[in-house]
């Protein structure tokens, strides 16, 4: 990973970091106080170094982040982790909102799986049924 540069722009950091799937998405999430830099909200042009703190909300999780490399390009998954270092409680509050999702949608009774043409079938027969 080259670090090209002592600072980078937020948002093309947080895009090379794979937290947005686009540079605008991830200037959008900034300008919607979806991202805060030390504690503060920020423009997306704002300049990050190593060390910085960034707090990234995407609804349900939440990520603490301390920036441990800068990169201008985007990465493989592997490669882009290694650009920053979570915080152990912001780890462990999302694998309890995982948890969590996923105890809800059990209890929902969601299927696991979509339904087969079969399934599919009687689904269609019971609605045209019940019309």
């Amino acid at each position: 990973m080259s670090e090209s540069s002592q600072r980078m722009r937020l948002d093309k950091w947080l895009w090379a970091a794979r937290f947005f799937k686009t540079r605008t998405l991830a200037a959008e999430a900034v300008k919607g106080g979806k991202v805060h830099v030390n504690g503060q909200r920020v423009k997306p042009s704002k300049e990050i170094g190593v060390g910085s703190r960034i707090e990234i909300t995407k609804e349900p999780y939440t990520w603490e982040i301390t920036v441990v490399a800068l990169e201008t390009r985007r990465r493989p998954a592997k490669e882009a982790v290694l650009l920053y270092e979570e915080t152990p409680e912001s780890h462990a509050r999302r694998q309890e909102e995982v948890a969590r999702r996923r105890a809800q949608r059990e209890a929902a009774g969601h299927p696991q799986r979509r339904p087969d043409k079969k399934q599919r079938r009687l689904i269609h027969r019971f609605k045209r049924g019940a019309d």
